[in-house]
This record gives structure tokens, sequence and C-alpha cells, in this order.
């Protein structure tokens, strides 16, 4: 039968959603799972959103949309970067995509070439590297370890900087870690991207609203005003205000680089959902005390979560400054054998087997370019977390 595309050799499914997969197959099964693999905001998208939806419905706008945004869109999202991060983008600097990834994939496609570097910080969201290897780029990883707070060193930034690199990917409050930079951190990371002028910088900032403990979050085209003209600005609707299924994603950045990734959009997708784009527009334009209020409930989330896995015999866990994520060290727990008899050796031993015997889904670090560690999501309701960590606890005392 004919071949399939070399590109996709190296491009493997999301650990995140193989192990969603499994959960799911297993509550098909008729058994009971606490999947925390998923990165997900259990709360409902806003009722304003929702109804916006649907005058927009009702009013006939549902004709095909403009490619790159609508006019009424892109002004609210200018409105958003002003208000929230200080940046000022036009229309044509600003582009909405169907989520932020499309956004990230449009920029990968639109300015790599084969052999470009792409210099992502890890432990890192899982497509990023993906993406970047389907564009013909190649992942240079920064390792980003936990005694520096999972957050890249400027020193490790620069070593990775060579003539081959076209972009360097940042994201804070990061996936899978929730690691947030402060401001004299992310000044000092913006200094080394000074000294690369041939260096686009992209930052993934769909969590920004997600902070604890009073740590700030300021977006590097903002802490340094000199990066702007390479800078493009991710964000969305997902994440902030629960609105992963209606899949709206934007971008702010130069206006020559934004019509290059219109162009890669119009021949992939074009435009987004029009009935999704004025939900989009009621979101960033609406209420926004909510917003604070769901991260106060995932602060108290992450405390539990936070406290109960550090009590597991084996496990080690970093309390992070924002996202819905943790990402404990299992270190203490390899060379052990389950209750089950199942050796675990590695960090996807440990998931796969607490899936199987205690009926909980992690994902394995090794997804995020880091090991032995795994990552929990706790963007699901307080009772089921503290019963998936009850049985983490459990399953670490019975290794043996």
């Amino acid at each position: 039968m004919p071949g399939l595309a070399q590109r996709l050799a190296e491009v493997k499914v999301s650990a995140s959603a193989v192990m969603t997969q499994r959960a799911r197959e297993l509550r098909d099964e008729g058994i009971e799972v606490i999947s925390l693999a998923n990165g997900e905001p259990d709360f409902d998208s806003p009722p304003h959103a929702v109804e916006a939806a649907h005058q927009a419905a009702l009013q006939g706008d549902t004709k095909y949309p403009p490619q790159g945004g609508t006019p009424a869109l892109k002004a609210a999202i200018a409105r958003k970067f002003k208000r929230d991060n200080g940046l000022d983008y036009k229309a044509d600097e600003i582009i909405v995509g169907n989520g932020g990834k499309q956004v990230i994939f449009n920029a990968f496609m639109a300015t790599l070439d084969p052999g470009d570097e792409v210099v992502i910080p890890s432990p890192f969201w899982i497509s990023y590297a993906d993406m970047a290897k389907v564009a013909g780029g190649v992942p240079v990883t920064v390792a980003c370890p936990q005694n520096n707070g999972f957050k890249p060193r400027p020193e490790d930034l620069e070593a990775a900087i060579t003539p081959r690199t076209k972009w360097v990917l940042l994201n804070f409050p990061g996936n899978p870690t929730g690691a947030v930079p402060s401001r004299a951190e992310m000044q000092a990371l913006a200094d080394v991207l000074l000294r690369h002028p041939h260096v686009w910088v992209m930052t993934d900032d769909m969590y920004e609203h997600l902070l604890y403990d009073g740590f700030e979050y300021h977006t590097i085209a903002a802490v340094e005003p000199g990066l702007r003209d390479r800078t493009l600005t991710v964000n969305g609707c997902s994440k902030t205000y629960a609105m992963t299924g209606w899949r709206v994603g934007f971008g702010g950045g130069p206006a020559s680089l934004i019509k290059a990734m219109f162009n890669m959009q119009g021949q992939a997708t074009a435009g987004v959902s029009t009935i999704s784009q004025a939900a989009a527009v009621a979101a960033l334009d609406g209420p926004q005390d909510f917003v604070k209020q769901n991260a106060e409930s995932y602060r108290q989330r992450r405390d539990m979560v936070v406290e109960m896995l550090n009590a597991c015999p084996g496990i080690t866990c970093h309390k992070p400054e924002g996202a819905f994520y943790v990402f404990p060290n299992i270190a203490g727990c390899l060379g052990k054998t389950t209750r089950g008899g199942v050796r675990i050796e590695t960090d996807t031993d440990f998931v796969m087997a607490l899936l199987e015997e205690k009926r909980v889904g992690a994902v394995q670090g090794t997804a995020y370019g880091m090991s032995p560690y795994m990552r929990i999501s706790y963007a699901t309701d307080s009772a089921s977390l503290a019963e998936a960590c009850s049985r983490i606890q459990e399953f670490c005392r019975e290794l043996r």
C-alpha cells in the first residue's frame, strides 16, 4: 500500500491523550477511574459567553468567518493585551486560530526551514517539540532543574542558542510544572535574547491568570519592549475562561509575521467558528471576577495535592506558582515492585501500574522531557482529588 510521510516518523501521539484514552476504555468496561491526566478546567464556560454564542446563532452569524478573526474579536483581543499585559497591538498584528495550538503551528510552519532550531525549556508541553519537527525544525531542549524551580537559567539559554536557532519558546505559568519566573528572572532571559537578534521569541501565556501566593506574571514583550518586534505572544480562552471546546486561541506579534501566519492558516483551516468567536468576545470583555474565584479554587486544590503527595513514600512534590499541574519526583519509587507484581524501572512503568492497579490516571514525566517525574492535573473536583491522592499513597506504601 502507499506509504506515509516521513515527517511523521518521529512524531508521537500525545502521552496525555494516550492515558486519557486508556482511562476512558476502563470506564467503558465499567471500571471506575479517576483521571488526572487531562489538562482541562472542570468549571463551566461563562454563562454570558454561552449566551453570546446563542444570540450570534439566532441572528444568523453562521457564515464563513474572516480568515484571521472577526473585527469584533480582534478588537476585544487588543483590549485584553492592553489591559492584562500592557501591550499595544493593531488589528493587523493579531491573529485568531483554532486554539492556541494552531497559532503556534502556524508560526512554525511560516518560519521554519529544514534544520532550523527551536529552543524549548524542559520539561515542556508535549506538542511543542512535535510541532517543530512537523514543520522541519529541530527541537533543542534546555534543562530546567527542580532546584531552580523548573525555570531556565540565563546561562543555559545562552548556551543553547546557535546560528541555526530560529525560535526560543517560553511557556509560563508552565505546563507541566506550573513554574512562574519573577520579573527580574524574565528580564535576565530577555537580556540573553537581546544579544541574538536573529531569533524569534514565542511566549505561550495560556495559564497567565492561574497564579497563587501573590505571584505575578509578566510576559516577555512587556518586560523588554526591545523584543516586541520579534515576539509572538500567544494566548486564548481555553484555560482562563474554561472554554477548551470552543477552540479559540490568538496571537499578537509583528505584522509581517502575522501576515505569514494568516497565509498558512488559509491553507489549513481558514477561520474559526463565528459562534465561538462571538463567545470569546463576551468572555474577554465581560465580567472577570470569576477568573480569580476559579484560581482560588485551584490554589486550595494545589495545596491539598502537594501535601498529600509529599506524604507518599518515595515521592517529593514541588509547590508550583501557577497553572493547575504538579510535577512530583518519583525517584524514590524506582527499583521497587508493586503489589500486582510490576517492577517499576521508569516513570512510565509507574503511571501505567498506577492506572491498572489503583485506577488513577497520570502522565509520565518522560513525555515532557524530564524523568523520573509524573504530571498530575488538579483541574478536577476536590473529592476526586483527595480520593486519587489517597490511592497514590496506598500504591506507594505497597511498593517493595
